[in-house]
């Protein structure tokens, strides 16, 4: 894999998609439909291990990097995902100078709608490849409560699924 292409392609995703679990849909067409650099189940692995872990939400484009072209592709995949907060920067200037404008306002509007759409539709590939069980959903139902409800912190809600999850597989033999 040329670095310079899977660099670009991450980059697209995360320019497109406002960075975090949003590019997950770009991602997903580019690296597993498109280009077949991954799979299905390694997309699902890099989002389960890039969110499992502290920092940034976009982090698991490091992983979709890794899996793609090892630690080289992990490389590319770090400064795909760093990239935009520099280019953004001067965006982000231009746009509070002019917070007071109608316009403006109607167009951060429009991309925090955008935004919330392309999380929505990062979450349905992720919801048909694990949603297996019932035991699957009903993690899914109670963490989605839980994080959506109260001020549970996510690593103790990724931490309880965990435990549910290899508790129900040890019962099922």
């Amino acid at each position: 894999m040329n670095l310079l292409v899977l660099y670009l392609l991450l980059l697209k995703a995360m320019l497109l998609s406002f960075s975090g679990l949003s590019s997950l849909p770009v991602i997903e067409a580019d690296f597993v439909e498109k280009h077949h650099l991954i799979t299905e189940r390694q997309l699902n692995t890099a989002v389960a291990a890039g969110r499992s872990g502290p920092g940034p939400l976009g982090l698991y484009v490091v992983s979709v990097g890794y899996m793609a072209a090892g630690i080289p592709g992990a490389v590319a995949g770090y400064i795909a995902m760093i990239s935009p907060a520099f280019l953004i920067l001067p965006i982000l200037r231009f746009l509070a100078n002019r917070a007071g404008n109608p316009r403006i306002r109607g167009a951060i509007r429009a991309l925090l709608l955008s935004a919330a759409g392309l999380l929505i539709s990062s979450a349905l590939p992720i919801g048909r490849a694990t949603l297996t069980d019932g035991v699957t959903v009903a993690v899914a139902a109670v963490s989605f409560v839980v994080l959506a409800f109260t001020r549970v912190e996510t690593l103790a809600v990724v931490a309880g699924s965990a435990v549910v999850g290899l508790a129900a597989a040890l019962l099922r033999g």
